[in-house]
């Protein structure tokens, strides 16, 4: 329900805060006092146009705030989740209007869309009147009106499962065909495609595993060749090029014709000494260089297997635009496809004859929600007839059209369009509710319908405008009778000029035009008991309040 209602600088009003109750409240007060005023102001925090005339003269902008409660599980609730806001207490919306022309909506103080704003408005709150008759206008919500009357909900939740099932295997189907379509096209690359990689038969990880080891043997071929290139320096091939053990031997025969001085040693003798051990380290090397030169001894087939190997997966896989990783996948994808056209005409012929079933079920379900709805629109009528009378609308002829929507229309909530259609003088062709009845005529329809529909709207608030226009005396009476009536359900605000309305309510706001300072502006006040005596009694005498006037609005009070 509407809690608050918050405006800054609209038009006339500089600051005004009101506080709403649940039941039945009516406003009322003297044509020009700003009543409109206060239905733009809402307007505004639902989501209507923003228009910079409605900013006060002397302002930079405009400020409309309406805070909402609603139950546990209520579709409000569920949308404000669904964006990620905060779902918990109570439901703020605000607008602000710049004088620039350019606005801003928040909900609970969080930024959002204007689009958002008024579908979220839409769940809370209806607008009933001159200008506003969207909820009861506007076809597609006939359906649901109708359906909440008198279509019971195991009904409804039936066809919308066999819809689902039906839709769920039809879309399968579509899938297979696809598929199979897809692989009939590609046949002759897909045979080769499966030809070429089976022969290639890629492994998992084997892309790594090569490249790994292509870097060992590439290491051991580079090994093997600086051992070969250090024992061709001690053991030269070349004749004409001797190695060192040579050059050891010639310097240790040279070294021998020293002669010895008499009765000494040969001088010579260390040196010969040291010649002969580094012959020994070098014959030493040259046979650890050749036991190495053995273990070390490469395999160029075996490099260049892994190499081939290696390049023809990359080419496979830069062939189908696939990463070397995924080549057993893609091999099993395309075997698959293959598959599929060997034994996809027996896997759609089944769920060709699964959709029709489903279907079969979705038609009869459907046929048996169309014919509870054509009963319900016969009652909706016949209930909405007898409530049209004492609401003046006693010519007018409230029909439910029914009828069959065409097979791509069909859809959870049945095969059915349902339109709520009206005449309001005899002989007239049912049209349009909005192309038909005037705004005080639809309003009065809307509150017939509000009074004999049982339940199913989420939105918990309306506010009637021109509800009364046109009428008085009995009809107002019987206009208020059913508004205090719907509102022992959901809460109601009327605007009102009709003096039997504003009695039936169970708070009274008064709204009225005041000058302060050298400004107009308007104001609102909650009547008690006396004050709302004496504002009824102004509706029923005018400008000049009477004792008689009094008299007649305590009766109405009383009543």
């Amino acid at each position: 329900m509407l809690n608050s209602l918050s405006i800054r600088d609209v038009v006339l009003i500089e600051r005004l805060d009101l506080h709403f109750a649940a039941g039945l409240t009516t406003l009322t007060g003297e044509t020009g006092a700003g009543k409109s005023i206060l239905l733009d102001s809402l307007g505004l925090a639902l989501g209507a146009r923003a228009d910079t005339g409605l900013i006060r003269s002397g302002a930079a902008q405009a400020v409309v705030a309406a805070a909402f409660s609603v139950a546990p599980g209520h579709p409000a609730m569920d949308l404000l989740a669904e964006q990620g806001l905060d779902a918990e207490g109570e439901i703020l919306l605000r607008r602000i209007v710049s004088r620039d022309g350019r606005s801003r909506a928040l909900v609970n103080d969080q930024q959002v869309s204007l689009n958002f704003l008024k579908n979220l408005s839409a769940l809370l709150i209806e607008v009933q009147g001159q200008h506003e008759q969207v909820g009861l206008a506007d076809p597609a919500n006939h359906l649901l009106l109708l359906d909440a009357f008198g279509v019971p909900p195991a009904a409804r939740q039936t066809v919308a499962a066999t819809h689902k099932s039906w839709r769920d295997s039809a879309t399968r189907l579509k899938a297979a065909e696809e598929k199979i379509a897809e692989a009939a096209r590609e046949e002759d690359f897909l045979r080769h495609a499966v030809d070429e990689l089976s022969r290639l038969n890629p492994q998992p990880g084997e892309e790594e595993a090569l490249a790994t080891e292509r870097l060992r043997l590439q290491s051991g071929e580079r090994r093997a060749e600086a051992i070969a290139a250090a024992l061709s320096e001690l053991t030269p091939r070349d004749r004409r090029n001797s190695g060192p053990a040579a050059h050891l031997r010639a310097a240790a025969r040279a070294l021998g014709r020293v002669a010895a001085p008499p009765g000494g040693e040969n001088p010579a003798t260390e040196a010969m000494a040291a010649i002969e051990r580094a012959e020994e380290a070098l014959s030493e090397a040259e046979t650890l260089l050749s036991r190495l030169a053995v273990e070390a001894e490469a395999d160029p087939r075996a490099l260049e297997a892994t190499e081939e190997r290696l390049f023809s997966l990359r080419a496979a896989a830069r062939k189908h635009g696939v990463p070397v990783v995924s080549l057993p996948e893609f091999l099993a994808e395309m075997r698959g496809r293959l598959a599929a056209l060997e034994s996809g005409v027996a896997d759609i012929a089944e769920l060709t004859r699964e959709t029709a079933t489903r279907r079969a079920a979705y038609v009869e379900a459907a046929a048996s929600l169309s014919a509870l709805r054509e009963q319900a629109g016969a009652d909706l009528m016949r209930a909405l007839a007898a409530e049209l009378p004492p609401l003046k609308l006693e010519r007018a002829r409230f029909v439910v059209e029914r009828a069959m929507l065409p097979e791509a229309n069909w859809g959870a909530r049945g095969a059915d369009s349902v339109k709520f259609l009206i005449s309001t003088n005899p002989g007239e062709t049912p049209g349009p509710l909005d192309k038909i009845a005037s705004g005080g005529e639809l309003s009065r329809l809307m509150l017939g319908l509000k009074v004999v529909l049982t339940g199913g709207a989420s939105v918990e608030t309306l506010i009637f405008d021109e509800v009364d226009s046109g009428i008085g005396g009995a009809t107002a009476a019987a206009v208020g009778e059913r508004l205090a009536r719907v509102a022992q359900n959901v809460q109601v605000l009327v605007v009102t000029h009709s003096p039997q309305v504003a009695a039936r309510g169970a708070a009274q706001l008064r709204v009225a035009k005041r000058i302060e300072g050298e400004r107009a502006v308007t104001v609102v006040d909650a009547l008690d008991a006396p004050t709302r005596r004496e504002e009824i009694a102004r509706m029923l005498a005018g400008e000049i309040i009477t004792d008689a006037a009094r008299e007649a609005a305590g009766s109405l009070l009383a009543q």
